[in-house]
């Protein structure tokens, strides 16, 4: 199960890409190829253990530490469908949290992360602003999917290190697109999500957190 989990994390958006690749074929001019980075953060959330334990989660990002916060996309705009400014994408990002020095102290855990990935997936409707006087373009975006965190916990009751399936994930953005050449470009844009984990853990207990993160990205566009 742990193997077929990790695989997944690896490889679904690799498949997923793909497959709208493929699905869209017809219209490959419309499609835009992403790759980003950036500073990304987490505010504290509470934790919840299926044995009744409660506490609160202090967040570090720790963006550029290895492994790195990333993402990429690829957005297919529907020219035409005759609604240029309307597009769907498909998004991966690989978030990562670290509990705090304090949160650790104070549970007597002595590892508690997600940083191999929450690894997102999720599909968004996006809307840009075209100007054709202009070489940026604002846009905005709001999309729904699935997170499969990396699960690390290390507590006196047991240890836990596996890519689990979470739940539910809630994405939104807004950016600006500056056009460099015909084919290319870069954007920077601010990207908030909501994700609902729930995981089993040690000894057949289940841990369950709302994670919402921000983050500032800066990135570049293949356009087809």
């Amino acid at each position: 199960m742990t193997y077929a989990l990790r695989s997944s994390a690896s490889v679904l958006a690799g498949i997923a890409f793909f497959t709208i690749c493929s699905a869209v074929s017809a219209s490959a001019e419309d499609l835009q190829f992403s790759i980003y980075g950036g500073y990304q953060t987490a505010p504290h959330s509470g934790v919840d253990l299926s044995d009744g334990t409660h506490f609160t989660a202090g967040w570090e990002g720790k963006s550029f530490g290895s492994p790195p916060y990333y993402g990429g996309r690829v957005t297919w705009w529907l020219e035409n469908f005759n609604k240029p400014n309307w597009g769907i994408s498909l998004d991966y990002t690989h978030d990562k949290v670290y509990a705090d020095d304090d949160t650790l102290a104070k549970t007597g855990w002595s590892h508690f992360e997600f940083t191999d990935g929450l690894n997102l997936l999720t599909v968004n409707g996006l809307y840009r602003f075209q100007d054709p006087s202009r070489r940026w373009t604002p846009y905005l975006g709001a999309g729904i999917g699935v997170n499969i965190p990396h699960v690390e916990v290390i507590r006196p009751e047991g240890k836990t290190w596996a890519y689990e399936f979470g739940g539910v994930t809630l994405q939104a953005q807004a950016g600006v697109d500056f056009k460099v050449t015909e084919r290319w470009s870069t954007f920077v844009e601010y990207k908030g999500t909501y994700s609902r984990i729930d995981v089993p853990i040690d000894n057949g207990v289940d841990l369950k957190t709302n994670i919402f993160t921000n983050a500032v990205n800066v990135g570049v566009s293949f356009h087809w």
